[in-house]
């Protein structure tokens, strides 16, 4: 990417230039993949959330007001992408707790602290309701109000939602700490 400024940039991809088009999302695309990921099934979802993300970004960069961080906007057309892509696949936001389950977390060893990547593939194995309102609310920052407007749930479903989720990784988080002793 040239030693061109986010700001220069932007306002070229505003004129439609594709050569700006892809110096901004090679600028963005890792941050928001992994916003993609966190919400989608698998890596392969991510990468198609992803694309569709920027595609919506490209076609709509008009509406963004200047009123935010551009990072901020692009943010969150990801985030409702995803949420798209969920209410497409008929993704329920209402499931039942799990009392048992597999614990995937790799890297962790009996002298290894629980690191970064593996609290996020323990949040990636949240059934897909919980993790979706976990991510909005503990990563995003929503409040329950938007969620339940986002998501068309009511604020006490998605109070629910994040309770359930809360729960199963501290359940998960137990077993773990009891097989690291």
């Amino acid at each position: 990417m040239e030693n061109l400024s986010i700001d220069s940039i932007w306002k070229k991809c505003l004129l439609g230039d594709r050569k700006a088009q892809f110096d901004l999302y090679q600028f963005f695309s890792k941050k928001m993949y992994a916003v993609c990921l966190r919400y989608a099934k698998d890596s392969l979802e991510a990468e198609d959330i992803l694309q569709i993300g920027f595609v919506k970004v490209f076609s709509k960069a008009h509406l963004f007001s200047e009123n935010g961080s551009l990072e901020g906007w692009i943010r969150k057309i990801m985030v409702n992408t995803a949420i798209e892509t969920q209410r497409k696949n008929k993704i329920s936001f209402v499931e039942p707790l799990e009392s048992d389950g597999v614990l995937e977390i790799t890297n962790t060893t009996h002298s290894d602290p629980l690191h970064y990547k593996d609290l996020m593939s323990l949040v990636h194995q949240l059934p897909v309701g919980y993790r979706t309102v976990f991510n909005l609310y503990a990563i995003e920052g929503y409040a329950h109000k938007e969620i339940s407007e986002m998501l068309n749930i009511s604020e006490g479903n998605s109070k629910s939602q994040l309770s359930r989720a809360r729960q199963w990784l501290k359940t998960r988080l137990l077993k773990i700490e009891a097989l690291t002793l």
